[in-house]
């Protein structure tokens, strides 16, 4: 059985494809316990500082969460169906959401429900104009189960949002970089040059502080600002200690450029 999510790595950089083309990627439980499991692995590997997320083959990035495999969860009750699915899902986009590397969304086709839910969690994606979004899940009679009604409206705003989750009408990449939903829509051929290419300006500065950075923004952005400035605090506090501080504002002074340790370790 083919892998459900191929991973390559080389220059700091960690390329995950979602790898079931022929079901256009969709997310069945074994792709998203795969990706949970990659990113648990990543984590912890310094040698890895950014994560670009794909899919595999020509038509699609992701069409969203396996409904035949959610069909039969639904089949054996809500409680089942919370927990195989539901949780499964929410638990991924969270994950992705919060993660402590930047991870980049190279959406090279559609992205339909979940797929679209993965875009809107990581903090960065670039889309190819071949790509399509669309949040169908009305029309199953179902909302949005992996942050779809959350997520789309604070990047998107209530009223935009809710057009395209109440019709379930698709969107255009141009659409989607105008929401907020992708930061840059490219030539086909240019997608992934052009997500390597983010990856590495990512990959000059200090990865502590590219943590830091993710963790103020995802933590404060639903706070008020009081509470919002309170984390930021809290997380130059952290770095404050850090021979990566240290050689910024030292390479800074004697105008160089820095070679940043990268270690939380005090030491």
């Amino acid at each position: 059985m083919a892998d459900t999510v191929l991973i390559d790595s080389h220059d700091g950089i960690a390329t995950l494809t979602l790898n079931r083309p022929e079901k256009l990627n969709a997310l069945n439980y074994a792709l998203i316990d795969r990706l949970l499991a990659i990113l648990d692995a990543i984590e912890t590997d310094s040698s890895i500082r950014v994560i670009i997320l794909t899919g595999a083959g020509e038509r699609a990035f992701s069409a969203g969460g396996d409904i035949y495999e959610f069909s039969e969860s639904v089949a054996q009750g809500a409680d089942v169906a919370m927990r195989d699915f539901v949780a499964r899902g929410q638990r991924l986009t969270a994950r992705l959401e919060a993660f402590r590397k930047p991870v980049i969304a190279a959406v090279n086709g559609l992205a339909f429900g979940g797929g679209c839910e993965i875009t809107e969690a990581v903090p960065l994606a670039i889309a190819s104009e071949r790509a399509l979004f669309a949040k169908p899940e009305i029309n199953l009679a179902m909302p949005p189960i992996f942050g779809g009604t959350q997520r789309l409206p604070r990047l998107a705003g209530r009223k935009r949002a809710l057009e395209l989750l109440l019709t379930g009408d698709a969107f255009s990449p141009q659409r989607a970089l105008e929401l907020g939903l992708v930061n840059q829509l490219v030539p086909h051929d240019a997608l992934m040059p052009a997500a390597h290419d983010l990856a590495r300006r990512i990959l000059r500065h200090s990865a502590l502080a590219a943590a830091s950075i993710l963790t103020a923004v995802t933590r404060g952005i639903n706070q008020s600002i009081a509470e919002g400035l309170l984390i930021e605090g809290e997380q130059f506090a952290r770095m404050a200690p850090t021979d990566d501080l240290r050689e910024g504002l030292d390479a800074w002074i004697e105008r160089r450029k820095p070679n940043y340790p990268g270690s939380w370790s005090l030491d």
